[in-house]
């Protein structure tokens, strides 16, 4: 039996399907799934502008021309000081958001350094997920968000590298590198309903294991 509350977090590169995998997982075991919808919440809870945050997503602060490095992560983050930008009042506003969500229910959220975020929260079960270029360029054709692949994979490839920019901004971890997370699926090698059924097992065994040392 899962926990009353737990978290599924899931990292994903662009086009792998990871997004669409949280989504089979949350229907499954009938919980919550956020991902877009962190940017509006988060947005009323602190009077940004949700066209902004979606413009400004997943992407680490211009601050300085770039002079401070990254892996300041910690939070809460008490170098965001009166001199911020907007664009770390949003990931302020987004990290209080998680938290809230974290204790109030069991849920999924894909993407915005949640790992990181519930490092020190119990239950959490972090995921990443893959896939080789060009099966992530496939993908987002399919989608139709390019009409070639040549399109598809430089548009992958610069998603991937601001959301690397922005999680390795933020954490002290590095996006995408398997340290960083409990399980690292490749996408191609199975449908993403199997790839569920992966996930869900693991779940069980990890948290019903866990309560054995509570």
């Amino acid at each position: 039996m899962l926990p009353s509350r737990f978290v599924i977090t899931i990292g994903r590169s662009f086009g792998s399907g990871g997004r669409a995998l949280g989504k089979i997982i949350a229907e499954r075991l009938g919980i919550g799934f956020y991902d877009k919808q962190l940017l509006v919440r988060a947005a009323e809870k602190a009077g940004y502008n949700v066209e902004y945050l979606e413009r400004n997503d997943e992407r680490a602060p211009r601050i300085m021309g770039g002079i401070i490095p990254f892996s300041m992560g910690s939070y809460p983050m008490s170098w965001i000081g009166d001199g911020c930008t907007a664009t770390d009042g949003i990931y302020k506003a987004q990290c209080d958001f998680i938290h809230e969500l974290a204790a109030s229910e069991p849920c999924v959220i894909v993407g915005r350094s949640a790992d990181y975020i519930l490092r020190d929260v119990e239950n959490v079960v972090n995921i990443f997920v893959y896939a080789p270029l060009d099966d992530c360029a496939r993908r987002v054709v399919d989608r139709a968000e390019c009409c070639s692949l040549d399109e598809a994979r430089a548009l992958v490839e610069k998603t991937n590298k601001l959301r690397a920019n922005f999680y390795n901004f933020y954490t002290e971890k590095r996006w995408g590198h398997a340290s960083s997370y409990d399980l690292t699926l490749n996408s191609s090698l199975l449908p993403l309903e199997q790839l569920a059924d992966i996930v869900i097992d693991y779940l069980y065994k990890r948290l019903d294991s866990q309560q054995y040392f509570d």
